[in-house]
């Protein structure tokens, strides 16, 4: 069963006070819970390794050695916490590196309290649709024993066999990623498409692209086709 609203806590991460001061407001009257408001990337992200948060409301253009970016990444990749970005203008070279946070909306200042809510609404619900079993993932062993000598680790992406690491593109971490959340379990086409293309109709010729090319690089038997429903990753 999903969080309520007010079983939601949210960091809010804003180097500009007043802000800060009116985000927590908002967020407050639409009834989430705050888990911290932070100014600086260090202590977003030592707030992130400590706490925990169930969202993160994140100011792309923090002052500072670290940008909003940055943090965004390492706060994705460690803990895979949902995050939506706030900007007040992006030029291409920042939203490249926004994208590998993988966000799940950005919202342009100045915003209506609506928009920031709606915002809200659509990236957790986007979150826990993909990442049915993240609370789960939090308080679990994040390394997937798999046969034949693999491993894959669920926090950093890393596949190995025998301890040897394998090179992996970014989609093919997302694959892994996804079909790990439920070892054993198949995952549907189109929710595996959706995952890794964040695609309203997912094209089945992309994703068979996707595993004929991985299984150049990994036994085959780890990855089966389950006839007209889905993948999944055998044990």
């Amino acid at each position: 069963m999903g969080k309520k609203n007010e079983e939601i806590k949210i960091l809010v991460v804003e180097d500009e006070t007043i802000l800060a001061l009116q985000l927590t407001m908002n967020l407050q009257n639409f009834g989430y819970a705050i888990s911290g408001v932070e100014a600086t990337a260090h202590d977003a992200m030592r707030h992130a390794d400590t706490h925990l948060p169930d969202m993160v409301l994140l100011d792309i253009h923090l002052k500072g050695e670290k940008s909003g970016t940055d943090v965004g990444r390492y706060i994705w990749q460690n803990h895979r916490i949902p995050i939506v970005y706030l900007t007040s203008y992006c030029d291409n070279a920042t939203i490249k590196m926004a994208m590998e946070s993988e966000p799940y909306g950005y919202l342009s200042k100045p915003f209506r309290p609506n928009d920031l809510k709606a915002t809200l609404q659509a990236a957790w619900y986007k979150h826990r649709y993909f990442h049915p079993t993240q609370e789960l993932k939090r308080t679990s062993n994040p390394n997937v024993e798999l046969p034949l000598g693999y491993a894959f680790n669920r926090s950093n992406g890393v596949l190995t066999c025998n301890d040897e690491s394998i090179k992996l593109t970014g989609n093919e971490i997302k694959l892994f990623q996804i079909l790990s959340e439920s070892v054993g379990n198949t995952v549907s086409f189109e929710h595996i498409s959706a995952y890794i293309w964040r695609e309203e109709v997912y094209d089945l010729s992309k994703l068979r692209n996707l595993i004929y090319r991985l299984r150049q690089k990994v036994d085959g038997s780890l990855l089966e086709n389950v006839f007209e429903a889905g993948y999944r990753l055998n044990v």
